[in-house]
This record gives structure tokens, sequence and C-alpha cells, in this order.
């Protein structure tokens, strides 16, 4: 087996001088960013009061915390947590159905398949954007002050939030969709609508459900966190336990939400692939 010639360095070094000759800028760039990055780290520790002695003894007040809270005990409360738990699950799925309806048909305009001109798409997007930019938490902490403390501020912060979220998600998604669908509708005479009935949303529909089941497992943690001030379910009894110091309490609520998401998780991934398994027979 024949070897192949060694390269000399000098011909390499003529053949390409940009790979041997770089610019003292362009190789100090990387050592440079890895400095600032070092240097960044540690300011942010010192502006932070890190402390190794503090975080040693929160781990030791950690741990006694976890031995208080063994074993998880509801004691008579069993059935207000399990109204809770059920208040929670409907807010996460209330929530995520009506971000889901409304931000459709928004999201269509902001695609760039549906809606060519930047002049009429740029505004849609740039509220989606400023939609999404405010958190879960700050707009259940909003809707709190305009009707009241319970659910149904939680419902409306999950759906606004989401909603954002959405918009973005479907228009990429409808933005990716295969065109030759589209272009046999248009072809066969269809007008634009049915372009958008026929040829678009019988792709991007299983993108969306998909989605919509990931959020639904998401906004019940979401949910369980805006309950925490004051948006009801299984946060707010969360928030009291541990005010009045009831670890054991706090830990079978504890367990109580990560067997809710759990369960949904389990459901959700079943009906992602009865989606796709259906789509892939059609």
């Amino acid at each position: 087996m024949s070897k192949l010639p060694s390269a000399n360095s000098e011909d390499l070094r003529a053949r390409y001088p940009a790979v041997f000759n770089q610019p003292v800028a362009s190789r100090a760039a990387v050592p440079a960013v890895f400095v600032a990055a070092l240097a960044l780290f540690i300011f942010g520790l010192n502006e932070l009061e890190f402390s190794p002695a503090r975080m040693l003894s929160g781990l030791r007040q950690l741990g006694w915390i976890v031995m208080m809270m063994i074993p998880p005990d509801p004691g008579s409360s069993l059935p207000a947590y399990l109204a809770a738990m059920g208040e929670t699950l409907s807010i996460a799925l209330l929530g995520t159905t009506l971000a889901a309806v409304f931000a459709l048909p928004v999201s269509l305009l902001a695609a760039r398949n549906i809606v060519p001109s930047n002049f009429f798409r740029f505004p849609v997007r740039r509220f989606l954007d400023s939609i999404r930019g405010v958190d879960t938490l700050i707009w259940a902490l909003v809707w709190i002050n305009v009707v009241g403390l319970g659910p149904f501020a939680g419902v409306l912060a999950i759906a606004v939030s989401d909603f954002g979220a959405f918009g973005k998600l479907f228009s990429e998604a409808i933005e990716a969709a295969d065109k030759k669908q589209v272009e046999g509708i248009r072809a066969s005479g269809g007008s634009a609508l049915h372009e958008i009935r026929f040829g678009l949303l019988p792709q991007v529909l299983p993108v969306i459900a998909g989605q919509v089941l990931y959020f639904i497992e998401s906004n019940t943690r979401s949910a369980t966190i805006i309950g925490i001030v004051g948006a009801g379910g299984i946060g707010l009894q969360l928030a009291e336990q541990i005010r009045v110091l009831e670890w054991q309490k706090v830990s079978f609520l504890i367990l109580m939400i990560l067997v809710a998401v759990a369960a949904i998780d389990w459901i959700s991934s079943r009906l992602r692939f009865a989606i796709i398994g259906r789509r892939a027979v059609v």
C-alpha cells in the first residue's frame, strides 16, 4: 500500500498564507474573550456577595429542612390539596388553550409566506415580542391587580404570556411548511383561503399540537409559581405551608406536583405519538 507524499510546510505556507499568517488581533480574539468572561464571572461573584462560608451554612440548613420533610404527611388537608391541584391543572389547561386559539390567526399575519410585506408583518412580530418579553409571574401580578386574587388571574396570566410564545412558534412552523402543497392548491384554482386551509394547515397542525401539549406540561409548573403570588391553585397552599414551617405538608405538596407533571408528560407523549402516527398514515 503506497504512502501519500508528505506535504512540505513551506509549500503549505506559500499556498495558504491566510491560514498560517493570521493577524495578531485574530489570534488573540479567543484568549481575550476567555479572559473577559473569566473577569466578568469573578466580578459577578464579588458583586453578588458570594461566600463559601454562607453556602456551607446554607447547606446545613437545607439538610435540616430535608430531614423535617420526612415523612410527607398531608394531615387532614388532603381534600383541600386535591382540589387545589385540580385548580392548578385547570389554570394550565385553560390558559394554554386560550393562548393557542388566539395565537393561531395572529401567527398567520406574522408568517413571511402568508404576509410577504415587511411593512405589515413587522408590527405584528414586534407586538408578539413585547408580549413574550414579560414573564408569566409579572403578568400574574398585573392581572391580580386588575381582576383580583384567584385562579381567573392565573388563567389570564398564562394565556397572555403564552400568546406571544405561540405566535412566534406557530409563525415559524408556518414559514417552514412545504410550498408544494400550497402550489398544488393554487394550480387547481384555489383561493388564498383554500391555500391556507388545505395546503398549509394540514402540515403545521401536528407541529402546533405537539407544541401546545408541551406548554400544557410546562404551564403546570408555571401555574404553581403564580399561585404563590395569589393566583390560586396548589402554589397558594404551598406558600402558606412554607410560611408556617409545616415541612411535612410541604414535601407532600411537592410530591403531588411531581406526580402531576409526570402524568401530564406521559399523557402528552402518548398523544404526540398518536398524532404523528395518524399524520404518517394520512
